[in-house]
């Protein structure tokens, strides 16, 4: 009687949490990824663009994607192997899934890691229909034998695969459907030169401008359902690296703060305080760009420093200092990058308020010594 007793209360109790869940109950875990309302799902779908006309930003390369897709339309054949570049977080894979929409095609999806074997890429490329996309990630980390076996694919229209071992050993020629190969690659200089060369459309991602980061906030504000005022979308686009997808990163997270807070619009002082906050400087620069440039400075007179003992230093992989941090602090005039090393700016000097050194004669870290202006 016990345990039937125990039962109801667990039915019960069970029943009311679903009643509670149906009513829109706080009960639920907003961590629950599995549980997550279908709004907020086709609001993380509505956020990327999926036609020219929704991408803001890139002017030039979409004018100019736009004449390739329309000849490829017309033509009726599939658009040229495409490869897109630009550090992360720009829109490649965005752009990627635009030119199958525009194209009217369906678009495969897959990355360098994934593709570990010859067998892997024969799967991809047979399921490949008349003009469809095959989209390739990170495609500077595709591994020599497959990067070679991609090479009759893109030119050839035919894949070759091994049968059998030994004296049976055969390979047999997989005759493919026309398509179009797009590569996303943070890394240019990783590619070999053979597949660079075979792709016909080669086109860079810049970062983005304030005013354009901006526009994305104030799109991205309008899907959530928690508009940004004009002063409001400038505060948070400034800060967002010129790259789009932080600026909707922070444009959720601003909209936190603003929600908890009781407000109904994202103004320039909420915003303000939210990204301070999250320890974003007025600059765009977070507490790893602060520290590198600081440790420039104080530790290496300001330069020039090799990029592996800075990486050493910081305690962060070369690869994330050159592909994550260094592009925007570039760009943005805070770093130079010499022959010799890395270099803090004046700009950066001021921005941190720490004085800038005076370079005399001096061990060049990372590299030979320099002979530069006495210290008198």
């Amino acid at each position: 009687m016990r345990e039937r007793h125990d039962d109801e209360q667990t039915q019960g109790r069970g029943t009311a949490r679903r009643k509670r869940h149906a009513a829109g109950s706080p009960d639920k875990r907003v961590v629950d990824g599995d549980s997550q309302p279908e709004d907020t799902r086709d609001n993380a779908r509505k956020i990327r663009p999926q036609r020219f006309a929704d991408y803001i930003g890139q002017t030039r390369l979409k004018r100019k994607l736009e004449v390739f897709v329309k000849a490829a339309r017309q033509r009726r054949e599939p658009l040229d192997h495409t490869l897109l570049h630009g550090p992360p977080g720009l829109g490649k894979t965005t752009m990627a899934h635009i030119l199958a929409n525009e194209l009217e095609v369906q678009i495969h999806v897959t990355s360098g890691p994934a593709i570990e074997h010859k067998g892997v890429l024969a799967g991809h490329l047979t399921a490949l229909q008349e003009r469809d996309v095959l989209f390739i990630d990170e495609i500077h980390r595709l591994t020599p034998t497959v990067e070679e076996s991609l090479y009759s694919a893109m030119e050839d229209g035919r894949i070759d695969i091994p049968v059998g071992e030994g004296t049976r050993a055969r390979t047999m020629n997989f005759d493919l459907a026309p398509f179009t190969l797009i590569g996303a690659t943070t890394r240019t200089a990783l590619l070999s030169g053979p597949l660079r060369d075979r792709f016909q459309i080669l086109e860079g991602i810049e970062f983005y401008n304030d005013d354009e980061l901006a526009a994305i906030v104030r799109r991205t504000a309008n899907i959530l359902e928690f508009p940004v005022s004009e002063a409001g979308s400038r505060e948070i686009g400034r800060r967002s690296r010129g790259t789009p997808r932080i600026a909707i990163r922070l444009t959720r997270r601003v909209r936190d703060f603003a929600q908890v807070a009781g407000q109904t619009t994202i103004e320039a002082d909420d915003a303000s305080r939210a990204l301070d906050d999250l320890g974003i400087d007025r600059e765009g620069l977070d507490a790893v760009d602060r520290r590198l440039l600081t440790m420039i400075f104080k530790q290496f007179s300001g330069g020039p420093v090799g990029i592996d003992a800075l990486a050493a230093s910081l305690g962060e992989p070369r690869d994330t200092l050159e592909g994550v941090y260094e592009p925007f602090l570039l760009q943005r005039g805070f770093l130079l990058r010499t022959h010799r090393g890395r270099m803090g700016t004046e700009k950066a000097a001021r921005h941190l308020g720490v004085k800038m050194p005076r370079r005399g004669r001096r061990a060049n870290i990372g590299g030979a010594d320099e002979q530069g202006e006495l210290d008198l």
